[in-house]
């Protein structure tokens, strides 16, 4: 096939599979085209680089042509533009006039005059200087708030839209599968329901702001073995199907997501940038998704260099061409001269291109990129990316995002309160605020002496603020990670002097070796990093009442501090990297001007041994008379306490519903306490018995709630029978008839036990060394059952994948 090949030509050629149709101006473009001008859209420039390491193998992998002239570089045009803002310190207002003078002259002087689409990464914010920085997606997963997640990624996509940015590297949608993997903090946490409700509402907001969200990591990328990075996945095709593929299945179909970045990962030694079955199969022709394929940074050329599936890039290129990436990023290695000679020689149908640049020039059509005089309206004069609207929706996040674990009584903090110790590496620094890609930690971590840019208020500024007559003593008391103990004196004799200690511990996120949690920080031991630990239990042994806030971006097995057998900090606040308003949060619920309302989004484990381990196990995944190690994680899902106390009454369910239909769950939520708090209402369910082994607690829905004393409300969740769908043994995603049983309960332990070993055997099976049962705050309902009818359904596009929650003031309020 030549390079000025007509439409007819290329239009759904039989042996390319999901060949997009063109429109006529896509047609008219590629019908023009070289092979090499074909080529340049398929690949991204890295402008900026100087050292900065902000993806794996950065420096291995830059490009050589980089010092080439821009105008030489981009002489066929080009794709995309990588980071312009976010790869070093830039003054928005002058970054933004240089990026319209470059896309007009990309418009005038290149032969197509086709322009630039620009990406940047954009997870807790846009990810550049002077731009804020919200909560890490932990922390959405924790307020269970898909709206206000919604508005917050309108805000960002607002701000990436004024300086002339068309794509986000966001949202992630990898469902948590071991809290040793260093990119949990990027995660929304561990169940596909809430990861795909919070996911698709933040896609929502982006891209009501005309930005274009991308799902990051299609797929499994976060079932890596021991939670290393990168390491191989080896889940099978239920799991892949049933736990990592739903959060994507609903983005794309309820979220019309515009683009999806592959997993770094091999599943069952396939690496996903190489598998046409998942790539193109799977997420086109199964899940109907019409939008751009980005490489994730340098995976494509990874194929060669560390999966060793392919021997040179050529081969590479055609893998990843093949197998449905249309975008190499972050810049052009193995899509520039080593595909065009693998077309030239032949191996390589051209058509696979045409198949690419359809799509990449459709998005840009989309976006308005290939419009007459789309640049001549002029850069913005002036940039306000931290806006009182950002900060609003910052702190509002944050505080519903911060999950108390205990709580003796001890907060919040006394109004009479007059002095206070704070102690910790985390309680004065804005770092420990901010996620592994706030442009903070990902990018000015390389510029130590650079101003930040924006007002993060930390811990002990906060507080400060928040109990102006109190004197609050500040000691560091150890750092993050080390073992310097030359503190651990002062900090003692401060805690002696108050009236209560507040000790703020820990991690520092960073990318690669920097820092405890983030890209590439995988851990062996979930034990908090240095000598934290150690500093915390002499702060106790003073006898003054402590507070412990976990600043960090996974879960600690903290065992120690909530049910030890010494004695325990008076209560234990986790908070999961809150963002630049993060500080502010804390103290509000630490002085009670905030209830807290987070809930875990994720098991909080009890020791390392027990990983990998969701709360989504089947009966034997969970403990059992016939093993000694017991998995049960130290706080289970959805686990949160609050400053005031909720009853749940009426519940009542429909008694049957057809497989391919839904039924309603309905529950009156009181707030019996004295203090106006949100409950996080969860609806929980279980397939009795089923053709294959389901969990023995599944989260169907949730809703928010916020009530006054006294106040009743009365919950309706509206639940597609889908909501129990699960792969046969056929592989077929189906609901099957039968019985199931459904419950609200204020976590995923809140709920009807499951029958011991012991009794089904008649004791002839039991464990002396069986951890004895435990009573966790948090109410729940009667489980009630729900008869399905009707033949197996097979689950479809046209099934609802969301509950539908309403909720209605009870007038019987006491």
């Amino acid at each position: 096939m030549t390079s000025d090949t007509t439409m007819e030509t290329v239009a759904a050629p039989e042996d390319i599979p999901a060949f997009p149709i063109a429109s006529e101006r896509v047609g008219a473009l590629l019908a023009q085209m070289t092979l090499e001008e074909k080529a340049a859209q398929l690949v991204g420039y890295w402008l900026d680089q100087g050292g900065e390491v902000v993806a794996p193998l950065q420096n291995e992998m830059a490009d050589a042509g980089r010092h080439d002239t821009l105008a030489g570089i981009t002489r066929h045009g080009i794709g995309h533009y990588t980071r312009v803002y976010g790869t070093r310190p830039v003054e928005p207002v002058e970054r933004a006039a240089w990026l319209w003078a470059e896309q007009r002259r990309l418009t005038r002087e290149t032969r197509l005059g086709i322009p630039a689409l620009v990406h940047e990464e954009c997870l807790t914010g846009l990810a550049a200087w002077k731009a804020a920085t919200f909560p890490t997606p932990l922390a959405w997963g924790a307020s269970f708030d898909p709206e206000l997640v919604a508005e917050m990624g309108a805000l960002i996509g607002e701000s990436m839209r004024l300086l002339g940015i068309h794509q986000g590297l966001a949202p992630v949608l990898d469902v948590v599968r071991d809290p040793r993997w260093g990119r949990v903090d990027e995660c929304i946490g561990e169940d596909p329901y809430l990861v795909g409700t919070v996911g698709t509402a933040y896609v929502r907001g982006l891209q009501s702001a005309g930005v274009h969200a991308t799902l990051k990591h299609f797929l499994g990328y976060s079932g890596s073995r021991a939670g290393r990075n990168h390491a191989p996945v080896s889940a099978g095709p239920r799991e892949v199907a049933d736990v990592f593929l739903p959060p994507f299945e609903m983005a794309i179909r309820d979220g019309g997501v515009r683009s999806v970045m592959n997993s770094y990962a091999e599943i069952d030694g396939v690496p996903v940038a190489s598998d046409p079955e998942l790539l193109t199969g799977v997420l086109r022709e199964r899940l109907g998704f019409d939008g751009v394929v980005v490489a994730d940074y340098f995976a494509i050329a990874f194929l060669e260099v560390m999966h060793a599936v392919a021997a040179d890039r050529g081969e590479a290129a055609e893998l990843a061409l093949r197998a449905g990436i249309d975008v190499e990023l972050p810049s052009g290695d193995a899509y520039l001269e080593p595909l065009i000679e693998r077309v030239r020689s032949g191996a390589l149908e051209e058509a696979y291109l045409d198949r690419a640049v359809i799509r990449v020039l459709t998005q840009k059509e989309q976006l308005g990129l290939l419009d007459p005089g789309a640049f001549e309206d002029g850069p913005p004069a002036t940039v306000d990316l931290d806006t009182p609207r950002h900060r609003d929706v910052a702190r509002r996040l944050a505080a519903e995002s911060l999950v108390l674990l205990s709580n003796d009584g001890v907060l919040p903090v006394a109004p009479t309160a007059r002095h206070i110790a704070l102690i910790g590496p985390n309680a004065d620094r804005s770092d420990a605020l901010q996620g592994c890609y706030s442009f903070a930690n990902h990018v000015l971590a390389h510029h130590p002496d650079h101003e930040l840019g924006i007002e993060i208020p930390t811990v002990r500024e906060a507080l400060t603020a928040a109990v102006p007559g109190a004197e609050i003593v500040y000691v560091r008391g150890s750092e993050v990670s080390g073992g310097d103990r030359s503190d651990f004196a002062e900090a003692e004799r401060a805690a002696t002097d108050a009236e209560i200690a507040i000790v703020v511990v820990g991690d520092q996120a960073g990318l690669f070796g920097r820092g405890t949690v983030g890209e590439g920080n995988d851990v062996e031991s979930l034990d908090l990093p240095g000598v934290q630990r150690e500093l915390v239990e002499r702060v106790v042994a003073t006898g003054t009442p402590v507070v412990m806030v976990v600043l960090s971006g996974r879960p600690y097995a903290i065992e120690w501090a909530l049910d030890g057998s010494a004695p325990c900090p008076a209560a234990v606040l986790q908070a999961f990297f809150p963002g630049e308003e993060g500080g502010a949060a804390i103290a509000d619920v630490l002085t009670g001007a905030a209830s807290p309302s987070g809930r875990l989004p994720l098991s909080l484990p009890r020791s390392s041994g027990a990983q990998p381990y969701s709360y989504l196990h089947p009966i034997l995944g969970g403990p059992s008379e016939v093993t000694t190690a017991d998995p049960t994680p130290l706080r289970p899902f959805g686990f949160g306490l609050s400053y005031t106390s909720f009853a749940y009454e009426e519940f009542s369910v429909s008694a049957e519903a057809r497989t391919n239909g839904s039924f309603t769950a309905t529950v009156t939520v009181a707030n019996t306490g004295a203090r106006r708090g949100a409950e996080i209402v969860q609806l929980y369910g279980r397939d009795v018995a089923a053709s294959v082994t389901r969990p023995v607690a599944q989260l169907l829905g949730y809703a928010r709630v916020e009530l006054d004393p006294g106040e009743r409300r009365t919950v309706r969740f509206d639940v597609p029978a889908a909501r129990f769908a699960f792969s046969d043994r056929r592989l077929r995603r189906v609901v099957e008839p039968g019985e199931v049983r459904v419950w609200v309960g204020a976590h995923a332990e809140a709920a009807a036990p499951v029958p011991e070993l012991a009794e089904v055997t008649g004791g002839a099976i039991s464990n002396e060394r069986a951890r004895a049962p435990r009573m966790l705050p948090g109410a729940a309902t009667t489980a009630l059952p729900v008869q399905l009818t009707g033949e197996v359904h097979q689950v479809g596009a046209a099934d609802a994948r969301q509950v539908t929650v309403s909720a209605q003031a009870d007038h019987g309020d006491r």
